[in-house]
């Protein structure tokens, strides 16, 4: 879906297709219309935007093979889909049953990680529509926190530096700007903007920036505003931002709600938690690496926790957990509410749909493509009520 802004800047709204479990090319095609089409009929829109997930085997098959990214952009353009974001922060085995820390592997002082990134870029210089001005990616925060040794930050800072000298030669093949987003996450080196303006100072910021993920922020009880106030003093656009929202239990030691938040517990995805310091919430939070661990008593329980666990934007969970739509909401009105949009891209990310307690999780495809689009419709709507207007180009 495509709205204008009031700035004249198009802004392009996609779901995030790391939700389906899809290694190689012949997976990501069938999706298309297993998912993708479905959704976009039912928000009766033209064009859907996708922000494609492609594993490390489905872009290096993509990238050696122009043809295979041919048929690729004819399947897209045949059932009314749209590509200007991927998602290049799996490397594979997203949906394992067992994911956890490996999603951060391999970290930004890998040379894979540097050419699988490379490949996508390549590949979406290959899938933009003509009339977009750049093609985005959002990435690993550098990696997890630890280990993270000096020579490790060293590496990493030079395979960032090859990445943008690879991105500006993808330009100057293709004529298409392609910008990577590393995206601030709970637990890892970069967690905060903060940590963003500090690790990431060094980079070509024409190229690279940030992926601002409204979860991501409301688990680290940051406030929009001022996190974006933080990213222009470093110099970091907002190449992307994705949204998502997390789980939030306001009396966590309520056993009703350790009750409630018991169903969360699940064996595929981290779910980091963290809450406020301090008897009166104003400390910096408190951390833990996982959901189980909080319940265990790793945690204090005194002030509210919110949990790492994408949850659908539209609609809550049973009382009493609630979630961070707030944030969210606080989100795109810090983006969009002003004169100036601060990002083109807008991508609903919520991947934990297979993994949701099974009483609200979708047991069909149907079911499942009317949860998207129903978070597609909650993200559209709020924009076109900050004075956005829809268009189809």
């Amino acid at each position: 879906m495509r709205l204008l802004h009031p700035d004249g800047t198009p802004v392009h709204i996609a779901y995030c297709t790391n939700v389906h479990p899809a290694e190689d090319l012949d997976g990501v095609l069938a999706q298309l219309g297993r998912y993708a089409e479905p959704v976009r009929e039912r928000l009766g829109v033209p064009v859907l935007g996708l922000g494609l997930w492609l594993a490390h085997e489905a872009a290096t098959a993509l990238a050696a093979d122009a043809s295979a990214v041919g048929r690729l952009r004819a399947e897209l353009t045949a059932r009314g889909l749209e590509v200007v974001t991927l998602n290049g922060f799996p490397y594979r085995g997203f949906h394992a049953p067992v994911v956890k820390r490996a999603v951060y592997r391999p970290d930004w002082s890998s040379p894979d990680r540097v050419r699988y990134t490379l490949d996508l870029a390549r590949i979406l210089a290959a899938l933009l529509p003509a009339d977009v001005a750049y093609g985005s990616i959002s990435t690993v925060p550098l990696g997890w926190r630890t280990p993270w040794p000096s020579g490790r930050a060293e590496s990493a800072a030079r395979r960032l530096d090859e990445l943008a000298a690879g991105l500006a030669a993808i330009a100057d093949e293709t004529g298409r700007t392609i910008r990577v987003a590393l995206e601030p996450e709970p637990g890892c080196v970069v967690e905060t903007t903060a940590q963003a303006a500090h690790h990431l100072s060094h980079v070509d910021t024409d190229r690279i920036g940030v992926c601002l993920d409204a979860c991501h922020l409301a688990v680290g009880f940051e406030e929009p505003a001022a996190a974006l106030a933080r990213l222009d003093a470093a110099g970091l656009a907002v190449v992307k931002t994705q949204a998502s929202c997390a789980l939030q239990a306001d009396n966590p030691s309520d056993p009703a709600t350790r009750a409630a938040l018991t169903a969360f517990t699940e064996e595929r995805f981290l779910h980091q938690v963290r809450e406020p310091g301090g008897p009166d919430a104003a400390g910096p939070p408190q951390a833990v690496d996982d959901l189980d661990e909080a319940l265990a008593g790793r945690l204090p329980g005194r002030n509210p926790w919110r949990v790492h666990f994408h949850v659908p934007l539209h609609t809550d969970p049973a009382p009493p957990l609630t979630t961070t739509r707030p944030v969210l909401r606080a989100t795109l009105d810090a983006l969009f509410g002003g004169q100036r949009a601060r990002t083109a891209h807008v991508e609903t990310e919520t991947y934990t749909w297979g993994v949701l307690p099974a009483g609200r999780r979708p047991r069909t495809p149907g079911a499942l493509a009317a949860g998207i689009a129903a978070e597609l419709a909650f993200t559209r709507d709020h924009l076109l009520d900050l004075g956005l207007k829809e268009t189809t180009g």
